[in-house]
């Protein structure tokens, strides 16, 4: 029996590869990746030290389908774009310029067998055309083209890592198909984990004036799921006045600040101040005085604002201005309006944003913000590991990212689940084998 062949777009990591291959392999199918595509440099330094690669190529739009190999399967994470504004035909114009043209035009030429697609799960309802529809049209397009004009038996679901045995929260969807069967991507048993089960011990903590203000102020477990950030509030968020990051609060400047964070995303001030509401505006001296009632008030408002808790600054009105696609809406300064005072700082703001209960699971993992998640270790706190993120999404222990911690969570933040590739891989390799695919016979229906 032949190998099964495949191609590799936007690689990344090649999670999807991983997690293919796994299965057919276990399944006793032997596999060959006769392409990779990939122009990001630190994930084509990472693919070339985890792989062999027969064909490597970078911008995918470069390619000539005549120089690709002959393959039985395309696997691609691509990015979500929209589609043409005429939409309405659902054909191979409404692609082009997007990469997903790029999957249409490379399956439209080859003819493999089948394809595996994973994407974010905002491309479900990207561009809806009614409010109440299940699916948006660029997802309407791919799966008509799929369908109607390369005639593929599709299917597509949207699944959360956190029930594949992983500690992470990640929903994505893939969508699926075959020459001869949907693929059914139902009842998946599900197997769950927790951040202590992935965690290595006795690694370096932080030793600087961020992580010693935390410490002295809140006993290590009383850390555990806790953010830190400005900008909201609530039980599980820490701010940096809490801890007096930027230097000393009173009791009363504290209290002016607990307030602040709140009033400023109350609707009547921008009515007050002429402004279209936005969540989270600068406060005059007078308004702040409504609900805080002191003889120093601005002496107390501008010892924060020198200290950097607070800015002095104009509020922001929405500009619009037409252009060639329509009319484009930002938020802009408006100098005609009083200046307020305002929070200063959002969650990226910190070298931490938030620190890992060993208990709990983490929330969807980004490439912004996965450098900036803390874990117990002993006594202190220290970024999460390489090695922990590449646990996060089922990464075997033998696989190295050889860049820089920077550029290795940008890598992670982008990559798939791979327990959650390996299930759909496993529903399609039983497929093949209820067809006989390989070796042309014809047999009853997969019913996998």
């Amino acid at each position: 029996m032949r190998p099964i062949k495949f191609i590799d777009l936007f690689a990344g990591l090649g999670g999807i590869r991983i997690g293919f291959e796994n299965s057919f392999n276990q399944m006793g199918f032997d596999t060959e990746c006769v392409l990779t595509s990939e122009i990001k440099t630190h994930a084509i330094k990472t693919l070339k030290h985890n792989f062999n690669h027969k064909l490597f190529v970078g911008d995918i739009f470069r390619v000539n389908t005549n120089d690709i190999p002959d393959f039985d399967f395309l696997l691609g994470g691509f990015p979500c774009q929209p589609f043409s504004s005429g939409g309405k035909r659902y054909g191979f114009l409404d692609t082009r310029g997007t990469l997903f043209f790029e999957i249409e035009r490379i399956i439209r030429a080859k003819k493999p067998y089948g394809f595996i697609l994973e994407n974010v799960e905002g491309l479900v309802k990207h561009d809806l055309e009614k409010k109440n529809d299940k699916i948006g049209q660029t997802l309407k397009t791919i799966l008509h083209v799929l369908e109607n004009d390369l005639n593929y038996k599709v299917s597509w679901k949207v699944f959360d890592s956190v029930n594949f045995g992983l500690p992470q929260s990640r929903k994505r969807i893939f969508i699926v198909g075959t020459k001869d069967e949907k693929i059914n991507l139902d009842s998946f048993k599900p197997s769950f984990s927790v951040i202590k089960d992935i965690m290595e011990s006795g690694l370096p903590t932080l030793k600087n004036d961020f992580a010693d203000k935390l410490l002295s102020q809140f006993d290590i477990k009383d850390l555990y799921g806790k953010s830190i950030k400005d900008k909201r509030g609530g039980n599980n968020n820490i701010h940096s006045w809490d801890i007096e990051l930027k230097g000393s609060v009173s009791k009363e400047q504290h209290i002016i600040l607990n307030k602040l964070f709140k009033a400023r995303r109350q609707k009547k001030w921008a009515e007050e101040i002429g402004i279209a509401w936005m969540d989270g505006m600068p406060l005059t001296l007078k308004q702040i005085s409504i609900f805080h009632k002191t003889g120093n008030l601005k002496d107390l408002l501008d010892d924060l604002v020198e200290k950097g808790y607070l800015k002095f600054e104009y509020p922001k009105g929405i500009i619009k201005e037409p252009t060639l696609n329509g009319i484009k809406r930002y938020r802009s300064y408006d100098k005609t309006k009083p200046k307020g005072y305002n929070i200063v700082t959002g969650k990226l703001s910190f070298e931490i944003n938030k620190i890992i209960s060993p208990d709990d699971i983490v929330p969807t993992l980004v490439a912004t913000d996965m450098s900036r998640l803390a874990v117990p270790d002993g006594e202190g706190l220290r970024r999460l590991s390489i090695r922990e993120g590449l646990r996060l999404f089922g990464y075997p222990e033998e696989y190295k990212i050889p860049t820089k911690e920077n550029e290795a969570f940008d890598l992670l933040g982008n990559t798939v689940a791979i327990p959650v590739v390996k299930a759909i891989s496993e529903r399609v390799a039983e497929c093949i084998l209820t067809k006989n695919y390989l070796t042309e016979s014809v047999t009853p229906v997969c019913t996998a």
